[in-house]
Formats: C-alpha cells, sequence, structure tokens
C-alpha cells in the first residue's frame, strides 16, 4: 500500500482528520469582511477582513470532504483582526463543530494567535486606509451639517487594497501627508512608530470531542513557534504524527501521544458508560446556575428554538455541547449551530426549532437584536447569566429535587450553585520541558513507579506546592503547577461524568417502561417505511396515564418532539436493523436497573431516587486518565529536504506540503497498528460516532431528515435562496403532519386501528397539539418576517391588518345590542376583527403570545382558523410591507396548500378555546321555542330559565313580559349541558307545550338545543311547571357547514316529543317488546360503565347517561311501562311516579299492620329508605311534575347505591299483580333479576350528580 492510500484509508480510525492554517493571503492582499455589519466609520484597526484557509492538510479524506469555506468561516467568525503593539496579543481559543447529512458531527478546535506582518504590501494598504478613515471624520466633524454618505460611497467595499493603493493619485497623497499629528490616538496606525500583528488561526479537526487533548496539542504547537530556541523536530514531524500517526484510542481505554513540549493523554469511555463528552460541565453550570441550566434543558428537550448569546465563542460551545450532552439518551434533531458567523445570521430567520449562537459585540444590549421568532425562542445572555424561556413553559419532572442533586454534585466539587465567574487563563499553559520531571510523570501515568519512587514523586508534590513560585527551570513550569493541572482536567471529567450520569438516571426513572408502550405493526422495514406518517410508534394515551401527574405536562409535550420520535423509530426499526448505539446503551441500561431494583412501586407515586452511579462512573474515568493504556509512536524526522523545516521565532512557519499531504510509512514503529486493530477501530468509531452504517438504517436516515445539514454552511446566494426553499417544504410538510395527527387523534382512529374500541384524546393531549399548532403559526408567520411589534409575528400581522382596516370600518357595537339576533350573529362569527376585538377586551392580562394563542383558539373552535388566515393574506401590499421576499407568506403554492391543510381541521369540534380561558365573561343568549301551533300560549305564562355548564351556571334568568328570548352575560359556562326551564304563574290558563330552547354562545357561535316535547303548566301532562332539559351542541358555527360531517358523534339529547308521545300513549306501551326493552336497559348500564372506566379527562357528560335520550332514566321507564294495564276508556296518560307512589303507601300501611321493626330509617333495610326517598321528594318546594320527580328518584338512587336493591321490592309489591298484566318484566322474576345484578354492578362507582338534578331535595 502508497503512502497516499494508508493515509486516507485509515482516516476513519485515526485522531484528527484535518490539519488547517487560516490567516491572511498576501497575494489577494486585505478585503473587507461585508457580512461582519461594521461601518466605515470605525478605525480600519479596529474592521474586519476576510480571512483564507492558508493551508489544510491532508487534501481529502474518504467520509469526510474538506469543506474550506464552511472550516475558514469557522475558524475566523470575525475574520481577520488587525493589533498593534500597544493592544493586547493574547492567544484566543474557541471550539466549533459541524454536522453532515448523515447526522455524524465533526469537531474542530482553533487556537488564534496574532503574527506581525512582514509585508509591505499589507502595511501600506492599512496605513492607506487609516489615513483615509481619518481624512474623511476631520472633514465629516469640521462640516456643519456632515453627510458620511458620499465620503462613504467612495470607499472602496469589494476591490483588494492593493488595487486601492495604486488607484490613490498624487494628489490624494498630499492631502493625507498632513494627518500625521493625530497618529498615536486609539485605533491609530503609523508604520514609522507602530508594529502591526494580523490574527493567524491553527485548527484541528477531530471525529470525536478531544477537547483537552487538542487544546493541548495546538497549545503546545504555538508555543513552539513562539520560542527562541528551536523545538526538538521541525514541526512537520508533530503534525503529521497527529495526522496519521496517532490512533483513536480503543473503547474504554486511555492513550498517550507526544506534543512538541510533552505529553498529552486522551481517553475513550466504554461500550456501558457514557458516550465522550469533554466540555466542561462545570463552567457551563457556573456560567449560567442550575436553575437557568435546568430551564435551558427543559427548552432544549422540549424543541423551542433556542438562541445563545456571549461575547467569547468558547463559552457558546462550551453551553451548547453541554446542554447536548446531557440529553442522553435523546439526541438534537434540529439546525445545530453554536458559533453563527456573520454571514449565517439569516439562519437566524429558520422558521424551524434550531439551536444556535451568535457573539454579543462589546457594549450591545439585548433590545438591539432585532429577532423574527420570540413567541417560542429561549434567549441565554450567558454573559449576564439570564435566560429568558417561552411562556407556559412545562416544569421539569420533579425539578426541585433535580435541582437539589445536582446543586450537591456541585458543591462536592467547590462549585456554586448559583453560578459564579469563571477566571480561567484563555488559553492552556504548556507542559514543562525538564526531562526529568517529564519522565517521571510518564512513568507514573503508565504505573511504572514503585512504592518508594511515588512516595518520592508524592514528596516533591507537597514540596512544589508549598513553593509554587519557584522555577524547576528556565521557560519550564513549576512541579505545582503540573500537578495542579493535572488535578483539574481529572477534576473536570469527574464532575461531567456525574452531572451526566444525574441527568441519565432521571431519564432511566421516567421512561423506565417505555419499552411496553412502543407499537409495532408492521411487517417488514419497507412496509413501515411507508406507511411512516400514518403509523403511531408508541401508545402515548397509555403511557401517560401510568405517569404522576406532576409529570403529564411535560411529558405530553415532550412526546410530541423530533427527538423522542426518532429514539421510539430507533426502537421500531431495531427489529430489522443493528440498535442505534445511544438507545443500546440505555436498554441496557436499563435492564440492568430491572434486575437489581425490586421495588414494585407504582410508577404514578414513586418518590425522587438519587442516581447511585456517580461515584463508580467517576473512577473508571480516574483510572484512565491516571494511567494511559496505549501509547502512539514518538514524532519523528520524515523525509524532508536541507533547509526545510527551518525555525524562525514568532512566526508559524511555511509548512511542507509534500510531506503532509500524505501519511509515511518509513519509519519502523508505523507498524505498531496492525491491520485487525485498524478494522477493529474503525468498526468502533463509526459504530460511536454515526451509528451502524447499513442499508436500513441509512434509508430510514434519509426518509427523516428533511434540512441538509451541510448546505447550512453556505453562505452564498444560490445556497441562501436553496435553504429559505427548504424552510418553506419543511413548515408545509409539518402543517400537514400536524394537522393529520390532530384529527387521526381527534377521531379516535388510533385506538380503532390498536383494536382498542371507542376512545378520545384526553384534553391533556388534546391543549398539547393545539399549543404546537400554535407554535407552527407563529414560526411560520415569523419567517422572513421584517417588521414586528411586540413578540409574536402572528399578532403583529393581525395588529397591522386591523390598523389597515380600521380607517375603512365602523366601531363595533357590543353583541347584544347589534340590531337583530341572526344579522350580529352572522357579523360576529365572520368577522376576524370582531375577533381581535373581543380578544383585546379580555381581562386576563395576556401578551402579544397570549393574545394570539387565544385568537387561535377561538379560531379553531369557531372552525373558521383557514378562513380568518386567508382573509388575513388578501392584503397582498400588507404583506410585500410585512414581508421579505423569500417568506413562506409570499410563496404562493406552499400557502395555499397550508391553508388547505388547517381546512382540514373544520371537521372535528373542539371547545379548545371555551375550556382554556374559563374566567372570561361570555353572552349568551337563550330562545324558548314553543310548538308553533300552540305559540299564542307563551303569552300566558311567564318564564325563567337556569342554564348550567362544566364550568357552573348562570344562575335564574327571568324571561321579558311577552317575549320568547333573554340576553345575558356571565362567567364562561364551558360546554352546556342542563338547562332548567320553568315558570312562576301556576294558574290553570298558564300553560304551554315547549319544542325546544335554544342557547347561543355569542362568541364562539356554538348553538346548543336543549329538546322538550312537553307541556309546561299546572293540569295538563304530569303537571310540572320546571323542567330540567339535557342540551346537545348542534351547530359549532362557521360558513363551511354546509355538508360538513363531524368525527366526534353527537351527545345524546332529552327525550324528544316523540318518544315521549310513545311512552306516554297507553296503546302503544303493549306494543313494546321485552327483547327491546332489556336490551336498551344493559346499553344505558354499560355506557355508564365505560364512562368511568375511561380516563377522567376523557369522560362526557354524566348527565347525557343518567338522563338522556337512551340514559339510565329513559330505560328503566321503559321497563317499568313494560305490561302496564291501561284504563282505555278514558285514555288518560299513567305515569310510573303513580305506581311507585301508590307502592310506598301500600308498604307504610302494610308496615305499621304488622311488627315494627327497630331499625331507623338511614340504617334500615331498602323499604324504609325507598319511602323515606319518595316522601322528601314529594315534599320538595320544586314544581317538576310526576316524569320530573321519577327522574330525581333514579338519580338519588343511583347515586347513594340503592337502585338495585329497590327494584325486587316494587316487584314484590302486592300492588304488582294489579296494575301489570301476566308478560309484563316486572312480574318477571328472572328479569327483575338479570336487571337488579345489572344495577348492583353500577354501585362500585362513585356518582357525582348535577345540582340543576337535585337542587331543593336534602338526602
Amino acid at each position: 500500500m502508497n503512502g497516499t492510500a494508508a493515509a486516507t484509508g485509515s482516516a476513519s480510525c485515526r485522531f484528527a482528520h484535518y490539519f488547517v492554517v487560516c490567516g491572511v493571503d498576501t497575494e489577494t492582499g486585505l478585503e473587507p469582511d461585508d457580512g461582519a455589519g461594521e461601518g466605515f466609520e470605525q478605525s480600519p484597526i479596529r474592521r474586519s477582513f476576510k480571512s483564507k484557509v492558508l493551508v489544510h492538510y491532508p487534501e481529502s479524506t474518504d467520509r469526510n470532504p474538506f469543506n474550506k469555506d464552511a472550516v475558514n468561516m469557522l475558524c475566523m467568525p470575525r475574520g481577520l483582526s488587525f493589533r498593534t503593539q500597544a493592544d493586547r496579543l493574547d492567544p484566543q481559543f474557541h471550539s466549533f463543530t459541524m454536522s453532515f447529512d448523515d447526522g455524524t458531527r465533526s469537531y474542530g478546535f482553533v487556537h488564534t494567535f496574532y503574527e506581525e506582518v512582514t509585508g509591505a504590501q499589507i502595511i501600506t494598504a492599512m496605513q492607506t486606509l487609516y489615513q483615509m478613515h481619518h481624512v474623511e471624520h476631520h472633514s465629516a466633524s469640521s462640516v456643519s451639517s456632515p453627510s458620511s454618505s458620499s465620503s462613504s460611497a467612495s470607499s472602496p467595499s469589494t476591490s483588494s487594497m492593493d488595487s486601492l493603493v495604486s488607484s490613490l493619485d498624487e494628489s490624494d497623497a498630499e492631502s493625507l501627508a498632513g494627518v500625521s499629528a493625530c497618529f498615536g490616538c486609539a485605533g491609530s496606525f503609523d508604520p514609522a512608530r507602530d508594529t502591526l500583528y494580523v490574527s493567524k488561526a491553527i485548527c484541528l479537526l477531530t471525529p470525536l470531542p478531544f477537547l483537552q487533548a487538542a487544546r493541548q496539542f495546538l497549545s503546545q504547537l504555538h508555543q513552539a513557534v513562539t520560542s527562541h530556541t528551536a523545538p526538538p523536530l521541525p514541526i512537520e514531524s508533530y503534525i503529521h504524527n497527529i495526522l496519521y500517526e496517532v490512533p483513536l484510542p480503543p473503547p474504554g481505554r486511555s492513550l498517550r501521544f507526544h506534543g512538541v513540549q510533552g505529553p498529552i493523554v486522551c481517553q475513550r469511555p466504554g461500550p456501558g458508560e457514557l458516550p465522550l463528552g469533554e466540555y466542561p460541565l462545570g463552567e457551563a453550570f457556573s456560567l449560567l446556575g442550575v436553575d437557568n441550566m435546568v430551564q435551558l434543558i427543559t427548552c432544549v428537550l422540549l424543541e423551542t428554538q433556542v438562541l445563545l448569546c456571549s461575547q467569547d465563542y468558547q463559552r457558546l460551545m462550551t453551553v451548547a455541547e453541554g446542554v447536548t450532552t446531557l440529553l442522553f439518551p435523546f439526541q438534537w434533531q434540529h439546525i445545530y449551530l453554536p458559533i453563527v458567523s456573520a454571514p449565517l445570521h439569516h439562519l437566524l430567520d429558520a422558521p424551524v426549532p434550531f439551536l444556535l449562537g451568535i457573539q454579543r459585540r462589546e457594549g450591545a444590549q439585548r433590545s438591539s437584536l432585532h429577532l423574527p421568532h420570540e413567541a417560542n425562542l429561549c434567549f441565554v445572555d450567558i454573559d449576564n447569566r439570564c435566560v429568558e424561556a417561552p411562556e407556559d413553559l412545562p416544569v421539569f419532572p420533579e425539578q426541585t429535587e433535580l435541582i437539589q442533586e445536582l446543586s450537591e454534585v456541585l458543591l462536592r466539587f467547590g462549585l456554586p450553585p448559583q453560578g459564579g465567574v469563571i477566571t480561567k487563563p484563555a488559553t492552556a499553559s504548556p507542559r514543562m520541558s525538564s526531562l526529568v520531571l517529564e519522565d517521571l510523570m510518564e512513568d507514573r501515568r503508565n504505573g511504572n513507579l514503585g512504592g518508594e519512587e511515588l512516595a518520592v514523586l508524592e514528596r516533591l508534590q507537597a514540596l512544589a506546592r508549598r513553593c509554587g513560585e519557584e522555577k524547576m527551570s528556565d521557560g519550564g513550569k513549576t512541579l505545582g503547577h503540573v500537578f495542579e493541572e493535572e488535578e483539574e482536567e481529572l477534576k473536570a471529567a469527574k464532575l461531567n461524568v456525574q452531572l451526566r450520569e444525574v441527568f441519565a438516571g432521571r431519564f432511566a426513572a421516567m421512561f423506565g417502561r417505555y419499552e411496553e408502550f412502543v407499537i409495532h405493526s408492521a411487517l417488514d422495514l419497507d412496509s413501515w417505511l411507508s406507511n411512516r406518517e400514518g403509523t403511531f410508534s408508541f401508545d402515548k394515551g397509555s403511557f401517560l396515564s401510568v405517569q404522576p401527574a406532576s409529570h403529564l405536562h411535560f411529558l405530553s409535550h415532550f412526546l410530541e418532539t423530533s427527538m423522542f420520535s426518532s429514539f421510539v423509530d430507533g426502537k421500531v426499526i431495531s427489529r430489522w436493523a443493528d440498535r442505534e448505539p445511544l438507545q443500546q446503551l440505555f436498554d441496557s441500561r436499563l435492564e440492568r436497573e430491572r434486575l437489581y431494583d425490586t421495588d414494585t412501586e407504582d410508577s404514578r407515586n414513586c418518590r425522587y431516587r438519587k442516581c447511585t452511579t456517580v461515584f463508580e462512573s467517576a473512577q473508571v474515568i480516574e483510572r484512565r486518565l491516571m494511567k494511559a493504556d496505549h501509547t502512539a509512536i514518538h514524532p519523528h524526522l520524515l523525509d524532508m529536504k536541507i533547509g526545510q523545516g527551518r525555525h524562525q521565532p514568532g512566526y508559524f512557519p511555511k509548512l511542507q506540503a509534500d510531506v503532509l499531504a500524505q501519511g509515511q510509512n518509513t519509519n519502523k514503529w508505523s507498524g505498531r497498528v496492525t491491520a485487525s486493530r485498524r478494522t477493529d477501530l474503525k468498526r468502533s468509531t463509526v459504530t460511536e460516532h454515526s451509528g451502524v452504517d447499513n442499508e436500513q438504517r441509512q434509508k430510514h436516515t434519509f426518509a427523516r431528515k428533511n434540512l441538509r445539514q451541510s448546505k447550512l454552511l453556505d453562505p452564498s446566494l444560490r445556497a441562501v435562496t436553496q435553504t429559505h426553499r427548504e424552510f418553506a417544504e419543511w413548515l408545509l410538510s409539518e402543517c400537514r403532519l400536524k394537522t393529520k395527527r390532530m384529527l387521526m387523534e381527534r377521531m379516535g382512529k388510533e385506538s380503532v386501528e390498536l383494536g382498542q374500541g371507542e376512545a378520545n384524546i384526553t384534553g391533556l393531549q388534546e391543549n398539547t397539539l393545539i399549543h404546537g399548532l400554535c407554535d407552527l403559526l407563529e414560526r411560520t408567520w415569523g419567517h422572513g418576517l421584517q417588521l414586528k411589534q411586540g413578540k409574536s409575528a402572528l399578532w403583529s400581522h393581525l395588529l397591522h391588518y386591523q390598523a389597515a382596516r380600521g380607517k375603512t370600518e365602523t366601531p363595533a357595537e357590543s353583541p347584544g345590542s347589534s340590531g337583530s339576533f341572526d344579522d350580529g350573529t352572522l357579523l360576529l362569527r365572520g368577522s376576524l376583527i370582531q375577533d381581535m376585538r373581543f380578544i383585546q377586551t379580555m381581562s386576563e392580562g395576556l401578551s402579544e403570545v397570549g393574545q394570539a394563542r387565544a385568537w387561535i383558539h377561538l379560531a379553531l373552535e369557531k372552525k373558521m382558523l383557514s378562513q380568518h388566515l386567508k382573509e388575513l393574506l388578501t392584503n397582498q401590499q400588507l404583506l410585500r410591507q410585512l414581508y421579505k421576499p423569500h417568506a413562506f407568506l409570499l410563496c404562493e403554492e406552499e400557502r395555499e396548500q397550508f391553508l388547505f391543510h388547517l381546512l382540514s381541521l373544520n371537521t372535528v369540534d373542539y371547545l379548545c378555546f371555551t375550556r382554556v380561558f374559563t374566567s372570561i365573561s361570555i353572552p349568551y343568549r337563550v330562545v324558548i321555542i314553543p310548538m308553533k301551533k300552540l305559540s299564542i300560549a307563551m303569552a300566558t305564562v311567564d318564564p325563567w330559565v337556569c342554564v348550567s355548564g362544566e364550568l357552573g351556571d348562570s344562575g335564574v334568568r327571568q324571561i321579558p313580559k311577552n317575549s320568547q328570548e333573554i340576553f345575558f352575560q356571565c362567567k364562561n359556562l364551558g360546554r352546556l349541558s342542563t338547562l332548567q326551564l320553568g315558570q312562576e304563574n301556576s294558574g290553570l290558563l298558564a300553560k304551554c307545550l315547549i319544542d325546544c330552547v335554544m342557547v347561543y354562545n355569542e362568541i364562539t357561535g356554538h348553538t346548543y338545543k336543549f329538546p322538550c316535547g312537553r307541556w309546561l303548566g299546572k293540569g295538563v301532562g304530569d303537571g310540572s311547571l320546571e323542567r330540567v332539559l339535557i342540551g346537545q351542541l348542534v351547530s359549532p358555527g362557521g360558513e363551511e357547514d354546509a355538508g360538513r360531517w363531524t368525527g366526534t358523534p353527537p351527545e345524546l339529547a332529552s327525550p324528544s316529543q316523540s318518544v315521549r308521545a310513545v311512552l306516554g300513549s297507553l296503546g302503544s306501551r303493549s306494543r313494546m317488546l321485552s327483547v327491546e326493552v332489556q336490551e336498551d336497559m344493559r346499553e344505558a348500564a354499560n355506557n355508564l360503565v365505560k364512562h368511568f372506566h375511561k380516563p377522567e379527562q376523557e369522560r362526557g357528560n354524566l348527565t347525557v347517561l343518567l338522563c338522556g335520550e337512551g340514559g339510565l332514566v329513559l330505560s328503566l321507564e321503559k321497563f317499568l311501562l313494560h305490561g302496564f294495564k291501561s284504563n282505555r276508556l278514558f285514555q288518560r296518560n299513567v305515569f310510573v311516579w303513580d305506581f311507585v307512589e301508590k307502592s310506598v303507601v301500600s308498604m307504610e300501611t302494610a308496615d305499621q299492620m304488622g311488627d315494627l321493626h327497630g331499625s331507623t330509617l338511614t340504617k334500615g333495610p331498602p323499604c324504609d329508605l325507598l319511602c323515606h326517598y319518595v316522601n322528601a321528594i314529594n315534599a320538595s318546594p320544586r314544581n317538576i311534575g310526576k316524569e320530573g320527580k321519577f327522574q330525581l328518584l333514579v338519580c338519588l338512587g343511583i347515586r347513594d347505591r340503592l337502585l338495585s336493591h329497590w327494584l325486587p321490592l316494587l316487584a314484590e309489591c302486592h300492588l304488582t299483580a294489579r296494575t301489570y298484566e301476566e308478560g309484563a318484566l316486572l312480574r318477571d322474576r328472572a328479569a327483575v333479576h338479570s336487571l337488579s345484578r345489572i344495577l348492583h354492578t353500577l354501585n362500585e362507582f362513585a356518582i357525582t350528580l348535577e345540582t340543576a338534578l337535585v337542587k331543593g331535595v336534602d338526602l
């Protein structure tokens, strides 16, 4: 194998992939960095200029082709910077990461230092720039009305500074000659007096985040360059060594290799340990504090948009990498760029979840940062220790206990939990050059020191600590500093793993049983991939039902994230392919915990348990770092020509391409890494870093990834345009998936497919999905936004639209006084502006984001969301004024598809506004509709109503004289359930046959119908002056009602007039089939059982199941009317209550005639209780009629678990034989026994009755 093949073939198992040098290109000269956003009023010495990749080795590798522009941009995010001897010239260190399309990452470690400029071209160009700058500002200050536009226009912005020098004429040069008097002030430059320095960066690109090792290597390399004494070998030898001869450490092992001035140790976790994470979590927690870090991690877990801000690039990386390493076993699935340079600031416009970091200019304020997305943004100001989280952010499960445990870990390492200032040097100090000390240190790492030698070394250490400032040798370090450095590295590594173990333990506790809820529905991977969008891979409802109530808010949101979906998908795919390494590690940890965990405590009531593996994990890392397992090949002389590699102090040498472009096998030790070892290393690297490389998993990876990560780093106009097109496609795809999920959940399709029968989505999950829809709309309206009021992009657009319409629209009247009812309702329901005005008048104290969400909830409940948004987008002039050309809302085709997907939500009913905003005041309108033939009779009655819902009742509302309707305003009643209808006039002429009562919600447009079909008045029907009616939602509103269908079955209503006619006609009763009656009874009881077996959030209205059509009361009435003897001569209606009353009188008479037993009524037999309840109902002041009294008796009997005992009593009463025919069900012992057993099954449920049903009866 030749040298080149050896170099590229083993790239995947090498410690480093590339070595890069970035700086000023002396051939092209200076080019202003247009993307830096700096004005020409700034001194040239303070401006940024374009940097370039000067050299990189090797040219390319098989797995990671070199991206020159991206590496240059990330190595020097601010471009070239110039300094003079008057400025600070401290070297700086930062790192970066690049993501690839397959999900893998590469890490870059950059050491930036200042090098003296020797090129005359550059010095002359800088001098000329400064002189021009001085003249412009001097002339501008001498003029009374300065105008900088003309002078700045004359300054070149794109041509190089070399062309600038040659274009200056003599007159310009003469006019500049007299300004040297101002040289010497801040930002000035005079080549006769000042030395000019320019930044240069050396970078190491590695496949894994070996932060400490790379930092030490680059620092030692720079120290050797600046040292007055030449290093033992040419610089090329050390670079060649780390590129081609230092392998990755094997999993679970540590490796020692050599830098210029001393050994460097790196380690790699084993298969059962957490993945490599060297970014110092202790520093991240110190920068933000524990509370802020937990809040930030919560935002990342819930996939909000996260924007980090700091003056220090390395702080951005430390926090970003720290947070993502704490996500184990989950992985961030979206845009991840901890360092966003100025040319990439268009990514802040991304309408997708992201984790980005930007550098804050010195003195810049938060208010000066104009961001299009703020509704769901987590803004982190690292330097000021501030985290601005989105509104209504769920709390992390058991957050208080978690913060306490994290604080204890930090305190053990001497770090304050509330955070503190990090005082660390900007760059790592070089290793000592004392050969004796180096040998001692190496021997200790290798375990070659015996007891005596080790004791001597420890005494030397103690002595060095007492005399810490004494130098061991010229240019070297004190022995104390060496040990302190080692101890700090070890301490940071141990702290890292302990903090990560705490979070890993939390996720293991929360998702320890996740495998039980994974749904394996596909037969093979291809069929699963083809039906991916229509398949549910995780039973979220069942999982949430076994979680503690305090965890539900967070978990319901987290289950909807891409990181959790990807995690579950990995579990499903593991049936056909190897498991993802992170998932395999998590599953093995769960299996190990289950083996040792004998606690069978219910997961809903489990106590917080601290992590038990923190010390064990720290000891494993300590053992690896204290003793190196492997040693790499030492740097050696290369096959270089005489004169190459000459040392020039203070200047990084021009590297020899012929020896660095490929690996050389000339060294006798180069064969130490055998072929089999290379294979093992390659396999382990790929497994750890990029997942299992097989066709099946690749197919899945590319099916999930919509955004090409590698293209995000391309700042060219073509690439930016393509990126925004991908953003638009992403938004459209997300809208389609969200609306489809909302529809399937709302209509119970998931449960039907799983064979679980009927089930509705819980209120919690519904709120979570609607919250996700609000977030999607905010991100959509924020894409390409250039003019915004407040934090909400959508509400800002609505306000602009309202202002534009305000000039042509008259002020709205209140709903109660807006002319005729029908006209007012249509205006209110169809008007986007009216909905806005109501939201603005709500006394909820909502922010802009809260108002936007309230508006979305209201529009969704009214089935007007798509129509309102379509109306909002009709103002094209406003759109072009508010948005940039690439904005999603200006892409007509995608916009229409987006609105079409939202239109599909009109097929289901939502009560999201009514149930979320419970404390607002709602206007209601009630209309009593009599039978048409007898409507004149309404003039003789004096009716009143009391409307009840989930959240309370309206109180008694008197209908005005000679009117059939009333308008009133009261606190939100929620979904309406019952309506009490009565009248005060008890005269014989005051009677009316009521068809139904209609109730209109003026805000949501909902219409409730309360069927009656009975008389109200004395001497007619059952003589009732008051009725309790059961309602149903009949018109959710919206103009698309015609031809629409609903996915939710309508609720049962009050028994209709036709049903009452059947019950009221004695001739019809005999024709009722006994089989049908018994079946209806079983069905009514079964509905009640199913009601109580559902989770509480899923249950419907209990009153409907008891008193509505097909409910328990009506079914039992049918049972008792079957075979009832009638007096056909008069055809009078006979009511069940008559029979019950007579039976009670008969029982009381028999009891008085026979022996009186000594039991009290409350503790007595069912017979006494039946008599007591019937008498109490008859004594009630309410005039509810015979039907109402029977309904009340059944409801009280089922509530107090007595109904199953009363039925046999009525059957055994001696009146039964005289009142019922031979074939009546009540005279059939088997039928009565069967019904009694059915009713007995209901005794296990705690039944709570609505106040409207039991008002006036104290039992």
